[in-house]
């Protein structure tokens, strides 16, 4: 399954149905000038992937039958959800794109005191509508069933108001440059591992990274007092982009 041609299909799949595929996903059919017979892979998020054969290449529509239901996921063992301050230029599609082949399961864009970018109204719209295709395909490419969900852009202030009170089974980081905040190599063992009788593992974190030159020592402490725990990625300091990849790949690697 894994070699074929493989493409999101927002629509419902059932094993032995004729169906005519969406817009979007007949173009991306046709960019590989597949032609009836032709096998091919379908997803559509809600779990699992479906075998299908082309029926019909026209010029505006692909039909396809679909074919067995194979319940495989490629997730993480732990959801993971990344608050991630907006990035100029193309740094936050490569965000996207690496977020998703690495997992995580949803990303919401946040305008803190020191971002570059702060979007708005119909250009925050193009945006969101931008990084959600981003995640589409990267989806299709890395052989994920499920794709990462782009949250709407707001402000950390805003986030925090909207965050609910802790579950049991949540964690919460906010990466930080301040001395004496604990590695992450330490903050992992302890979602694999939680101390104390009856301590519960667990099953979702969520991983607040500021801008370029950081989140504002306001900000850090409003996170802070929201149940954020301070997460240090070591001596050296990476840039935006890179410092939520280097969480999700520390995870990753455990699994």
């Amino acid at each position: 399954m894994s070699k074929l041609p493989r493409f999101y299909c927002p629509s419902a799949l059932n094993t032995g149905e004729e169906l005519s595929l969406p817009a979007g996903t007949a173009r991306h059919v046709q960019v590989l000038r597949l032609q009836p017979d032709h096998e091919i892979t379908l997803f559509n998020g809600q779990g699992g992937e479906f075998k299908a054969v082309v029926t019909h290449m026209g010029r505006s529509e692909v039909s396809v039958r679909v074919g067995e239901h194979h319940p495989v996921e490629r997730e993480l063992s732990i959801q993971v959800n990344l608050w991630s301050s907006i990035t100029a230029n193309e740094r936050m599609d490569w965000l996207l794109e690496k977020a998703t082949e690495l997992g995580a399961a949803t990303l919401l864009p946040i305008t803190a005191e020191r971002s570059v970018l702060k979007l708005k109204g119909e250009r925050a719209d193009k945006k969101l509508a931008h990084w959600q295709a981003i995640a589409v395909a990267s989806s299709e490419q890395c052989g994920r069933n499920r794709v990462l969900q782009v949250g709407q852009a707001t402000t950390l202030v805003q986030a925090l108001e909207h965050l609910s009170a802790a579950p049991s089974h949540s964690a919460r980081w906010v990466l930080s440059l301040s001395p004496g905040t604990r590695l992450l190599q330490e903050m992992i063992q302890t979602i694999r591992s939680p101390h104390g009788q009856g301590a519960a593992q667990p099953t979702e974190i969520i991983v607040l990274s500021g801008p370029e030159g950081g989140l504002s020592p306001t900000e850090e402490a409003q996170a802070i007092a929201a149940g954020f725990l301070p997460v240090s990625l070591g001596n050296r300091v990476l840039r935006a982009e890179t410092a939520p990849v280097a969480v999700l790949s520390a995870i990753a690697c455990l699994e």
